[in-house]
């Protein structure tokens, strides 16, 4: 499968919610509840073709170990960040995934930079690193909450108005230096509705299964809905940039922010032109004599040469114009 039919066809389910400086943002004109003009049982297919595909770059990416791919979830509480992770990695290798969920920082942790224990989770050459919340968090929740940054042992004098400003530089240069050693960064924003994420919790409240997933501080940082809309608003528009752009993906709909996900994902891999290490003359003559080797110890296995089938395939040919 070529990289540009695939690019081409995924096109519509990124390019509307892609996120990468080149224009003005305000969160408000992003829908939440879009579905991008497909039916469920079509964007269905789109999820598991996205998987299939998935399945065979991440096996290219993991055996060429030259880059890497950091994916970034954030959203707000019952946006669908842990089941879109679930469903669009379902049947990767875990070999070469990894997935970390960042909660409060550690006594350790506030001893380092506000990025030191998410830069120690980055993935390596050849793996998938899955940031499930991540050091956007410090620009979120602790922007949202003054107390927290007060308790981050910051030296006073560099808490200033500036602050926030100078988070998102760090973060931008952060980012663009992981793309110039080799790791492509996708972000994704889960854009629920205020109305969804109240009928994701009572659901989380009625059925017994899912009650684990409730809190009382959901409702708690509910109540600072606006503000924590203003500051993804100011967070995306000043850390989009072509290296590193971000998503902004309708997820009232699980099954379409899924198409988004997915689809963002391949289309990332298949620019990356992977594939599998080919094996050089000397190593070949290793494999003859090792083939031999293990041939010797048994039986001959039946196995039909390649050859065999061409010939069959040109004596149909010879038949046909017959």
């Amino acid at each position: 499968m070529s990289a540009k039919p695939v690019v081409s066809a995924l096109k519509s389910y990124i390019e509307p919610y892609r996120v990468d400086g080149s224009k003005a943002f305000h969160l408000k004109a992003h829908d939440t509840n879009g579905s991008g003009g497909l039916h469920k049982e079509t964007g269905k297919k789109i999820i598991e073709a996205n998987r299939r595909r998935l399945q065979e770059l991440q096996e290219k990416l993991y055996a060429q170990d030259r880059w890497s791919l950091l994916l970034i979830f954030q959203g707000m509480d019952a946006a669908g960040k842990d089941s879109a992770i679930e469903s669009v990695f379902d049947g990767i290798n875990p070999q070469g995934c990894e997935v970390h969920s960042f909660k409060t920082p550690s006594s350790n942790e506030l001893d380092h930079d506000f990025m030191w224990r998410h830069t120690i989770a980055l993935p390596q050459r050849g793996r998938i690193g899955i940031f499930n919340r991540s050091y956007y968090e410090e620009c979120l929740v602790v922007r949202v909450h003054p107390d927290i940054l007060a308790k981050q042992k910051i030296p006073p004098e560099l808490v200033t108005k500036d602050i926030w400003r100078e988070r998102f530089d760090d973060i931008t240069a952060f980012e663009k230096y992981l793309a110039r050693n080799g790791t492509v960064v996708l972000k994704f924003f889960l854009n629920v509705s205020k109305e969804e994420q109240r009928e994701r919790f009572l659901d989380r409240l009625e059925q017994p299964a899912k009650n684990w997933k409730f809190s009382s501080a959901d409702i708690a940082e509910r109540a600072l809905w606006d503000k924590y809309q203003e500051a993804y608003e100011d967070l995306i528009k000043h850390t989009s940039c072509e290296e590193a752009p971000w998503h902004v993906v309708p997820a009232d709909r699980k099954w379409f922010s899924r198409v988004v996900i997915g689809s963002a994902i391949v289309n990332a891999l298949e620019k990356l032109d992977l594939h599998f290490p080919t094996v050089d003359g000397e190593a070949k003559k290793d494999f003859t004599l090792i083939r031999e080797a293990l041939e010797k110890e048994g039986p001959p296995r039946e196995r039909e040469p390649v050859v065999k089938k061409k010939v069959a395939k040109k004596a149909k040919k010879k038949v046909a114009k017959a």
